[in-house]
């Protein structure tokens, strides 16, 4: 049976069939895969926002557009040119990285969606450990594309 409120108990059924807690033994493991899950989605963050900065710098090292004469000629938007073209490195390992960790996101979402108080706490608090221990420092090193605070 499916509970529709949150609900305190060893007995939960996690993601797939199969992830069924019967013991507290196996229920106290189930809450810690939760609480690393949730620290490795805090870590992934991580690396994702600093492969942002790394691909974002490779744009930046380009001087900006030739003025032109003619303003009705310029174009509306400058593209810059990127190393490698238009997929390279940095960009491609942003790309990856977003993929695991909306992934990782997602099961997360679905795992407090078993309405377990406990999946839910171990959850939260490996949110809040991560991002405590990978992500406490981000507010140094966001890059900002656009300085307009309306954008």
């Amino acid at each position: 049976m499916m509970h529709m409120t949150f609900y305190w108990g060893k007995k939960v059924t996690l993601l797939f069939d199969f992830w069924r807690t019967n013991s507290w033994t196996s229920y106290a493991v189930t809450l810690l895969a939760c609480f690393i899950f949730a620290l490795f989605y805090q870590y992934m963050e991580d690396r994702r926002q600093r492969f942002r900065i790394i691909s974002a710098n490779f744009r930046r090292n380009y001087p900006p557009p030739p003025p032109s004469s003619a303003a009705v000629n310029a174009p509306l938007l400058y593209t810059f040119p990127t190393v490698g073209g238009k997929w390279n490195s940095a960009r491609f390992a942003t790309a990856i990285v977003f993929g695991i960790n909306s992934a990782i996101g997602y099961m997360l979402m679905l795992a407090v969606m078993s309405f377990n108080g406990g999946v839910f706490v171990a959850i939260v608090l490996g949110l809040a450990i991560g991002y405590l221990l990978f992500r406490i420092g981000d507010e140094d090193d966001v890059s900002v594309d656009n300085p307009c605070a309306c954008a």
